[in-house]
């Protein structure tokens, strides 16, 4: 198998890494360019930045707009388009413009301007017409191929790596094991058996749906072998985890101030929870815990302690009306916890059990790629706010899209990955 060795037939874009689990690299659009920084995202198929006719949007605001009266290469197209992504909708209009990726101009690029709302800029690399394809026609690069190396290091002054044409020796150990893409339009593959610490488990025996995904942070499955997965490794649900925090640490005194007449909607704040006294959730009842999270994604540490607390209150308020025992209302309450559903689907673990958990594995091409505890599980915060993150998170997609895995930044992170658009092929290596 070749390896594309680096050449000069390449271009190559240093990415930036945002606590390690996103990683952005930097674009030009228009001639002179406009600057953007852009998420390369594997699992989408168009680039798409934000219009000057963005007016109404807070992320507008705070973000650059492309103005096509100032590019003397801009040609119009006006074709209008709408994009559904897992986390909401995009909607704009065609162009083409030159775009600047590593020092080379790419002529005639399919660009979407945004004229709504949007959440993030992305560059994808699936269609004929994108980035990579125009790269190889307009002869910039040889191969038909791009490779990622993802830094794991949030604190290491390079994030990682995109190649186009060709790959970066220095970042892989070994031979790349490839395997053929099995669907057209993502960058679908076969995977194998599943191992749990080293034991298979039978999921996947005879074969999976798999996708590689430089714009998902984690590693995606359906949710009934997830949760095996999470349970297995000792991790639980972000808000069950928040919610028994509260009844531990506060339950007595959210006891002792609902006895003492104060109302349900105030006690978070009293105890410095809350910075507000959280009425517009507490009065709507325990589905705003978890709608709120549907509606809004992952939510910041502080307000998911916010929110559970706000729930536990609920709960001990009403066994209080039924003239329960504080004893028997606190278990009850640290029972219902175990029931809250997350977000987003995330899981938390321990950090100080990360070195007793097992290593993880999949099957690739009957080779077995292995994630130890470090590698699949995430650190956020310092100090006493650390947080370990799960890498493994819930998302049933249906038929005829899945089931399927999503191999996403955890993954890519620990194998270096090859996306060979002239084979249909991928291929992973060691990490370095």
């Amino acid at each position: 198998m070749p390896h594309y060795l680096r050449s000069s037939d390449e271009a190559i874009v240093t990415l930036k890494n945002y606590f390690g689990a996103q990683y952005f690299g930097q674009i030009g659009i228009g001639t002179p360019p406009q600057n953007f920084t852009v998420i390369f995202d594997t699992g989408s198929s168009n680039l798409w930045v934000p219009s000057s006719k963005c007016l109404f949007s807070v992320a507008c605001y705070f973000h650059s707009r492309y103005r096509s009266s100032r590019s003397r290469t801009y040609k119009k197209n006006g074709k209008s388009c709408e994009i559904k992504y897992g986390s909401g909708s995009i909607a704009g209009f065609f162009s083409q413009d030159s775009v600047k990726v590593a020092g080379l101009i790419v002529k005639d690029q399919s660009v979407l301007l945004l004229d709504l709302d949007f959440r993030r800029f992305q560059l994808g690399m699936l269609c004929q017409r994108e980035c990579r394809y125009n790269m190889v026609q307009q002869g910039h690069v040889k191969e038909e191929v791009f490779s990622f190396w993802l830094n794991q290091d949030p604190d290491a002054k390079e994030g990682g790596e995109l190649v186009f044409g060709g790959v970066d020796p220095k970042h892989f150990k070994g031979d790349h094991t490839y395997v053929p893409v099995t669907k057209k339009g993502y960058w679908q593959f076969e995977i194998g058996d599943f191992l749990l610490g080293g034991h298979s488990t039978g999921v996947c025996e005879g074969g999976c749906a798999a996708i590689v995904d430089s714009g998902t942070s984690l590693l995606v499955g359906p949710t009934p072998i997830v949760t095996e997965i999470n349970h297995a490794i000792g991790a639980q649900g972000i808000v069950s985890a928040e919610c028994k925090q509260v009844v531990t640490q506060y339950g007595d005194s959210i006891w002792d101030l609902l006895v003492t007449g104060v109302l349900p909607d105030k006690v978070c704040s009293q105890l410095g929870i809350c910075l507000y006294d959280g009425a517009q959730y507490v009065s709507s009842g325990i589905e705003t815990v978890i709608e709120k999270g549907k509606r809004n994604g992952s939510l910041p540490a502080d307000e998911l302690l916010c929110t559970a607390c706000e729930t536990a209150v609920i709960w001990i308020h009403n066994q209080l009306r039924q003239k329960g025992t504080k004893d028997k209302v606190l278990k009850y309450v640290n029972d219902l916890c175990e029931k809250l559903p997350s977000p987003a689907g995330e899981s938390v673990i321990e950090c100080d059990s990360i070195a007793e958990r097992p290593n993880i594995a999949f099957t690739i091409a009957n080779k077995t790629f292995n994630l130890a505890p470090e590698q699949y599980i995430l650190r956020t915060g310092e100090g006493l706010s650390t947080v370990c993150v799960s890498g493994f998170m819930a998302l049933d997609i249906a038929p005829p899209g899945g089931p399927l895995w999503i191999l996403g930044d955890v993954f890519m992170g620990a194998y270096h990955t090859v996306f060979d658009f002239g084979n249909l092929r991928l291929g992973f290596a060691e990490a370095a």
